[in-house]
């Protein structure tokens, strides 16, 4: 039996979402964040602690993942696609409020979330986990050069660090549960296309 000669290729289903600059930007800072939350979990609980044993070895490796955080995405500036990606994070509309306003309803009927290339969910958890680095590098290097500042300013720091350390692993917790249970946008991170069944579906303002 042969293929009609006007069938569609299989990959007419399939649109483009990530270009390979921002896959690897993702992967590369997902890396380095889960070396300083799988670090930290080391230094401060005690049975993990023990399991290692060399704190200092553990100590230079959750420091110099903290500085390395932010270079992938700095590099990632020299690419176009992902300057417009971050533009499109950056922008709320009313479709946003509306998305919001049905999380907090716990309505999840699909009319009800309207969304572009990004829901208002990824925009407001890209806003906070970028603050919340940038938080943890400052407190981090007043923790590190130590006899830079006061001890009140190194007090200060430890406390802010130390439970804003906590809040992102709850929140990246969170953010890897709900990409588990979605495949597809697994797969549009991992390989860059996504179908146009789910697009249409799950981000319906969305016009590549």
């Amino acid at each position: 039996m042969s293929l009609r000669a006007d069938a569609p290729p299989a990959t007419a289903a399939r649109i483009h979402r990530f270009s390979r600059a921002e896959r690897w930007i993702h992967r590369t800072t997902a890396a380095l964040m889960g070396a300083c939350v799988l670090t930290a979990a080391f230094l401060y609980i005690p049975e993990f602690a023990r399991l290692v044993g060399r704190r200092e070895l553990v100590v230079r490796v959750h420091e110099w993942a903290g500085l390395a955080l932010p270079v992938p995405v700095l590099a990632g500036l020299a690419s176009r696609a992902f300057r417009a990606d971050l533009g499109r994070l950056n922008r709320f509309g009313p479709h946003d409020r509306r998305w919001l306003r049905a999380a907090l309803r716990r309505d999840r009927r699909r009319e009800s979330r309207p969304a572009g290339k990004f829901n208002a969910g990824q925009k407001v958890y890209a806003a906070w986990i970028a603050g919340a680095t940038l938080v943890m590098l400052g407190t981090g290097l007043l923790m590190w050069f130590t006899h830079l500042t006061p001890l009140v300013w190194r007090t200060s720091a430890t406390f802010v660090h130390d439970w804003l350390a906590l809040t992102i692993g709850v929140v990246l917790a969170g953010h890897v549960g709900m990409a588990l249970r979605d495949p597809e946008a697994r797969r549009g991170m991992r390989t860059g296309s996504v179908s146009r069944e789910w697009a249409e579906r799950e981000h319906p303002l969305w016009r590549d």
